[in-house]
This record gives structure tokens, C-alpha cells and sequence, in this order.
């Protein structure tokens, strides 16, 4: 079946991770695979427009199905095999609400985190604005705050939504990124922790960026936070 599959992504990237650890848990290996740069422009290529009319990574076909969304093709590979592999959808109605919830707010965690990442990345420094640094960091800091807290509710040695999840699937490479960043470990401790548990997950360092692995080395961004 994943020989029916081909996915077009752009290493670093949360969304394109996201479904390459779905996709190791749901034994589906064996996919077609394509690693763009995001450096190059790749990502806005005609090959990408093809699949992805926006030119953004993560473009993922299965058959004559395509799918540009991280958490719906991580929905669509857990219902579509739902007996292989790890279940990744809970089946106690409280974990699967937990599950649901995290997964969603996961989705703001990453784009905090992009805003901040991405003005000190892309912008240059002479066009800066001092006040937007402040309001992205300020934000970013308050939603890492929030999920400090969430974590504080989380057995020690468990995952977000009981056993290991979408939620996990969806929040983990946002936080692996903030620690890529320079996010300190010593101001958030229950996401270094969360982060140390799932690390060395089978699905997940199978999956870890390249270019992290080859530069394990990370940046000072977040250093303040």
C-alpha cells in the first residue's frame, strides 16, 4: 500500500515530520519521498503547484488522493489503517478528548513559534521592528507557559493523551524545534522532559531532520525566553 504513496517535504519542517512519524507508526514504509529545499525556493516549484496550489510542504499523495493538510493526512492514515501499526486515536472518550484538544492547540504552539523563528530568520536586521520581536516573543513565551502547565498534569514517562498519539504525532516536533532554537531547558522543565521521552521513539529519530543530525549544533533564538 505506502508504494501508492508519495510525499514531497522540506527537512525541519513540524507539519512534514508530522506525517512522516505517522506514517513510520503505521508500519506504511516504503513510500515514495522526495526531500525539497525550502533555501532554493523548492517548495514553490511547478512540481510542488502540481500537488499543493499554495506551494507549501507537506504535499502527500496516496493514489489519486491528495493531501496538503499535516493534521488531515495524519487523521487519513490512522482511519485508513486503523489495524496496522501503532493506534494512534484512543479509545476512552476522555484521552480521545484530550487527544482532540492538544492536537488542535498544537497547531498555535507552531505558529508562535514560526512567528518568532521565522522574522529573526527571514527578516533582515536593518528592518526589524523592535515592538514585533517583543509581541512574538511575548506570545510565544505565554503559549510555552501554557503548555508547561498542561504537562504538569501528565504521569511522569507518559504522553499527552494517555498512550502515545495524534497529539503527540502533531505537538512533539513544534517543541523539538524550540529546543533547536535554544529554548532552555532549566525555564521548562516538563517540556524538556516530555522532549527527552520521546527523542529516541522509534518513529521519531527514524524521522529526525537530517541536517539536525548531521549539525546536531542548534541556534540561540529562543536563548531569552
Amino acid at each position: 500500500m505506502a508504494k501508492l504513496m508519495s510525499l514531497l517535504w522540506g527537512a525541519g519542517s513540524p507539519p512534514c515530520w508530522r506525517v512522516m512519524i505517522t506514517l513510520e507508526e503505521k508500519k506504511l514504509q516504503g513510500y515514495k519521498r522526495k526531500l525539497l529545499s525550502f533555501e532554493k525556493g523548492e517548495h514553490k516549484s511547478q512540481e510542488v503547484l502540481e500537488v499543493n496550489p499554495r506551494g507549501q510542504l507537506p504535499a502527500f499523495k496516496h493514489g489519486d488522493i491528495i493531501l496538503n493538510e499535516s493534521c488531515a493526512t495524519c487523521l487519513y492514515l490512522e482511519n485508513q489503517f486503523k489495524s496496522q501499526g501503532i493506534k494512534l486515536i484512543p479509545d476512552s472518550a476522555d484521552d480521545q478528548a484530550a487527544m482532540y484538544q492538544h492536537m488542535m492547540e498544537g497547531l498555535a504552539l507552531t505558529d508562535k513559534l514560526n512567528s518568532v523563528i521565522y522574522y529573526d530568520c527571514s527578516v533582515p536586521e536593518e528592518e526589524r521592528h523592535d515592538f514585533a520581536v517583543k509581541r512574538n516573543k511575548e506570545a510565544l513565551t505565554a503559549e510555552l507557559k501554557l503548555w508547561e502547565g498542561y504537562l504538569e498534569n501528565v504521569a511522569a514517562g507518559s504522553y499527552l493523551a494517555g498512550a502515545f498519539s495524534l497529539a503527540d504525532v502533531i505537538v512533539f516536533p513544534s517543541i523539538a524545534c524550540a529546543f533547536r532554537f535554544g529554548l532552555s531547558v532549566g525555564r521548562y522543565p516538563k517540556l524538556a522532559k516530555y522532549y527527552s521521552l520521546l527523542k529516541n521513539r522509534a518513529s521519531i529519530k527514524t524521522t529526525w531532520p537530517p541536517h539536525w543530525v548531521a549539525s546536531p549544533q542548534g541556534y540561540d533564538i529562543l536563548k531569552d525566553l
